[in-house]
């Protein structure tokens, strides 16, 4: 069996995922061949592979820490909340069905050779594999259907550090009350890591040396509070990035990109790249206020489409986004976003809910059929019409970026023309051909292209276009986000050896 180590955490949002890309990038500078895995994640954010398959989005960004291209064998059993339809639950890269929790457990068998055929491959491939688990491993309701936890822990035979999260409270006995909940299991449980310090060390020692005395097991270290990294989330915007601007990092006015704070939201990471901007303020918001007074407007992508236009609809939002269209600012919709735009909203096989119809917002001349086909592919594209509120003609003319949808989008569309770069996961075909995506309409647009301002030059030319609406003057130079973002990886795994016992961290993994 391949050197393994597993993050497990008192419960979600503790930071297992950070912590495990930080480790990822640490063993991959000292020359160690390693990768991430994470059994089964339950998240609205994704990531689209090179072969086609979708997986977490943290399991990417993991992957990226590690230097290495992602694979579905990183994430083999994928869990995407759909309301009332359950989950859509997706192996190996591609949509199995939607199943109801009680579905789901019952069907442990298959989903655990899954499981673990995808860590025997992973293993093949790889000396050292970083394991993430979920929630907690102490849900003792579910400790003979889980199979992301103390499952996985037994079956790489790998030793597992625990974290908990200070700034939630309560940390103490919640370490202490995992090992209790756990019987023979908690022997996996070598250490432990505190996360999210805040004050003074000196004054959390005694409480150190308590909890070791306690349980026999070490703290391997106490991770300082350092806010929102900038890195990706798991599955929740981090509170810090409702309100979040890059704050002293440059004078002068900044551009306000609101973005809709939808329930069913998806992909949230698509507008990650403006927090390296520092002329503009990235805000997650439901609030007139925002929406009305926003340089930009932008509709994300949702797990469900029908639902979250519905919610908007009945809170009034949809009509502060139509009066900010409406006054002339700019109004983005990516991939939900999109078809929520359109004229309407087809669901003849109850995809998404029960409604077979529901209006769009009519700013732009499409409609669309969702349909049972997920098509899941990474893309390239060019921009087909000359100017978006002028954004396209200091931009780049070759965009990359990749598509997770289950709906057609026709009428006035033509935005982008785009080619799919491999196998489109459901659909099982190398299509090369290209296709119109996205519609405009006025300082109205939307596309499919998840990843869309990733590109640098493009995303530039957007905030350009924005600032001299606002009398302001351009800005030439251009953020290089993959770098950007690499170095800050490069920071939080400095963070992390500086205040964890590397030392026996590398032991724990010999």
């Amino acid at each position: 069996m391949n050197r393994a180590l597993m993050i497990q955490g008192t419960g979600s949002g503790v930071g297992k995922s950070i912590i495990v890309a930080g480790l990822c990038r640490i063993f991959r500078d000292k020359g160690v061949n390693v990768a991430p895995f994470k059994a089964q994640n339950m998240a609205l954010n994704s990531f689209i592979t090179k072969e086609g398959g979708e997986i977490g989005r943290a399991q990417a960004y993991q992957a990226e820490a590690a230097r290495i291209v992602p694979s579905v064998d990183m994430n083999p059993v994928l869990l995407k909340a759909t309301g009332e339809a359950g989950c859509q639950v997706i192996l190996d890269g591609k949509v199995h069905r939607n199943m109801r929790a009680d579905e789901y457990y019952a069907y442990k068998e298959h989903t655990w050779k899954t499981v673990t055929d995808a860590y025997a491959r992973l293993c093949r491939r790889h000396d050292l594999i970083i394991i993430e688990g979920a929630g907690s491993p102490a849900e003792i309701n579910l400790a003979d259907a889980e199979v992301v936890n103390m499952s996985v822990a037994r079956h790489a035979q790998a030793p597992v550090i625990l974290v908990g999260d200070i700034d939630k409270g309560g940390v103490f006995a919640s370490l202490c009350g995992t090992i209790a909940l756990l019987d023979g299991d908690a022997d996996y449980i070598k250490a432990f890591v505190i996360n999210k310090f805040r004050g003074d060390l000196e004054i959390l020692r005694p409480g150190l040396a308590m909890i070791e005395e306690r349980t026999k097991r070490p703290v391997l270290g106490v991770i300082p509070y350092l806010g929102d990294l900038g890195l990706h989330e798991e599955d929740g915007i981090p509170l810090e990035r409702l309100w979040w601007s890059e704050k002293g990092a440059a004078r002068g006015p900044k551009i306000k990109i609101v973005v809709v704070r939808l329930r069913y939201i998806s992909n949230f990471t698509d507008f990650d790249p403006f927090l390296y901007e520092q002329d503009v303020e990235l805000v997650y918001s439901l609030r007139e206020a925002d929406i009305e007074h926003a340089d930009m407007v932008v509709i994300p992508g949702s797990k469900n489409t029908v639902q979250d236009l519905l919610f908007l609809r009945e809170t009034g939002i949809e009509e502060s986004i139509k009066r900010a269209a409406a006054k002339g600012i700019p109004v983005a919709g990516i991939c939900g976003g999109y078809q929520m735009l359109g004229k309407k909203i087809v669901d003849h096989h109850g995809i998404e809910s029960s409604h077979r119809e529901v209006p769009g917002m009519g700013l732009l001349d499409v409609e669309t059929v969702l349909e049972r086909t997920k098509i899941t592919c990474q893309i390239e594209a060019e921009p087909v019409r000359s100017s978006v509120f002028g954004v396209w003609s200091d931009g780049e003319t070759q965009l990359k970026g990749y598509e997770i949808h289950m709906g057609r989008t026709e009428g006035d569309a033509g935005l982008f023309q785009v080619r799919r770069l491999g196998p489109c996961s459901e659909l099982r075909t190398l299509d090369s051909e290209l296709i119109q995506d996205g519609s405009a309409r006025g300082n109205v647009w939307g596309t499919y292209i998840h990843g869309i301002f990733d590109n640098d030059r493009f995303r530039r030319g957007i905030i350009n276009r924005l600032r001299t609406t606002r009398g302001l003057a351009e800005i030439s130079g251009v953020t290089d986000f993959a770098a950007a973002r690499d170095r800050a990886l490069d920071r939080w795994a400095e963070v992390l050896a500086k205040n964890l016992d590397m030392q026996l961290i590398e032991k724990l993994v010999q």
